[in-house]
Order: structure tokens, then C-alpha cells, then sequence
């Protein structure tokens, strides 16, 4: 199991979805922008839907871009290289999505005005899509069971 895994600044991520050098990198040098706009949602909190709301905020209501553009171009995700490169040379306001705690978060954005829109959902409706969706994660140690998950839940480790 522990080549199916890596640890980061304490955290520990699945060894398919992250790679070292790339999150040093992401945390080292990603510089957030005041005018950024990170939706950092708890998982199975309704990331797509803060998103598309955004989007259109951002759009100024025309649905055009949300209609064709994917939404991983729209609001890349700065953890993966894909999005860290979509990201790191193009000219902003962005909108920044992530899913990683806190402390993994590039550092810049502690010291810039960018903004962090926390959404949060009753733990009690997110506990059992959480489940099903770690069920189909073919990247990840699945939970034994709704109990077993409901552990991970509560230890903060549901993300």
C-alpha cells in the first residue's frame, strides 16, 4: 500500500493523482492574483454547481462560455498538471478549483487578496455520496464500509 501513496506536508494522497515534485512546485511558485477566485467546497458539497454560478457571475450572466467551454478549463484544478499549466501563464481574473486542505494550498495565496468561497453542506448529506463516490475511485483505498467511512468522515480525512 505504500507505493499507492505519498506524503506532503503532513497529508497524506493518493501516489496516482499527485506527484511530489509537481506539488512542490504548485506550492512553491503558483502565484495566486488578487482578482483570483478559488470555490473551495468540502467534498460532495456541490463544487460543479459554486462553479457554474461563478461562472455566470463571471460571464455576466451570458451562458455562452459556460455552454462551450468544459468546466476543468474554466476552473482549473491548480493540484493537477493540467490545470497548474492552464493556469500559471494566463492572464487573470481566474477561478481556481481544489480540493486540497488548506495547508497544501500554494502558499501566494495567503499573502494576495484573491477570494475563497467556502461552501458547506450538512456533513449528513455529503457523508453517503462521499461513500459511493470513494466506492467507484479506482486511485484510492476504498472504505470497507458506510461505517468505515463515517470514521474516515469524521477524522477531516472524507476528502
Amino acid at each position: 500500500m505504500s507505493d499507492m501513496y505519498v506524503w506532503f506536508k503532513g497529508i497524506l494522497l493518493p501516489a496516482l493523482s499527485f506527484k511530489l515534485e509537481h506539488l512542490r512546485e504548485v506550492w512553491e511558485t503558483f502565484v495566486f492574483k488578487d482578482e483570483d477566485v478559488e470555490p473551495a467546497p468540502w467534498l460532495k458539497s456541490g463544487t460543479h454547481w459554486l462553479v457554474e454560478i461563478l461562472c455566470l457571475i463571471f460571464s455576466k450572466g451570458d451562458p455562452t462560455w459556460i455552454q462551450s467551454v468544459p468546466i476543468w478549463d474554466r476552473s482549473p484544478w491548480v493540484e493537477t498538471e493540467s490545470g497548474y499549466n492552464s493556469l500559471k501563464d494566463k492572464e487573470g481574473p481566474h477561478l481556481i478549483s481544489s480540493h486540497l486542505p488548506s495547508q497544501l494550498i500554494p502558499k501566494s495565496l495567503f499573502s494576495s487578496k484573491a477570494k475563497v468561497i467556502c461552501l458547506i453542506r450538512n456533513p449528513r448529506d455529503s457523508l453517503v455520496p462521499g461513500y459511493f463516490f470513494y466506492r467507484i475511485l479506482n486511485f484510492i483505498k476504498k472504505p470497507e464500509s458506510l461505517e468505515h467511512f463515517f470514521e474516515w468522515f469524521i477524522q477531516g480525512n472524507g476528502e
